[in-house]
């Protein structure tokens, strides 16, 4: 099945020559570190319509997320060994998109991204909306 990110794209982040190393030339590591990043991040995008961006292939992917789900991939692989890659520098990137993730899910950041909007009112419908009112006024006459 298609990822969101390929193993091949977070040469980005990491050279081959780490991730060879560290991976000792199996992929199963790795496609497990960036399938626990896409959960990390899918976790903290509740108003947004996940299904979707996490479904996005290429140029449909917005590009701060990404960069961020590699950021928290690339932490979650190189934790198996520091075979040449500076761990400080990953830990403080892996912390900025975890930062961000959250900044996100307070609603301080909007990134565009697709929201869920099943209503159709324009606001995305999020598990903290809540609809309140109250019964009609009941008039008692004695």
């Amino acid at each position: 099945m298609d990822s969101y990110i390929s193993p091949r794209e977070l040469e980005t982040h990491l050279y081959r020559e780490n991730i060879d190393v560290i991976s000792r030339e199996d992929e199963t590591n790795l496609m497990a570190a960036i399938d626990a990043a896409i959960q990390e991040a899918y976790g903290y995008l509740g108003s947004y319509d996940r299904d979707k961006i996490f479904g996005a292939r290429g140029k449909e992917r917005n590009a701060l997320l990404l960069v961020f789900v590699k950021d928290i991939a690339v932490w979650h692989f190189v934790n198996l060994c520091n075979a040449g890659t500076d761990l400080q520098l990953r830990q403080d990137r892996y912390e900025r998109a975890v930062a961000w993730l959250r900044q996100v899910q307070k609603g301080d950041v909007t990134p565009a991204l697709p929201v869920v909007d099943e209503d159709g009112d324009g606001k995305p419908d999020t598990a903290g909306e809540y609809i309140y009112g109250s019964n009609p006024k009941r008039q008692q006459h004695y």
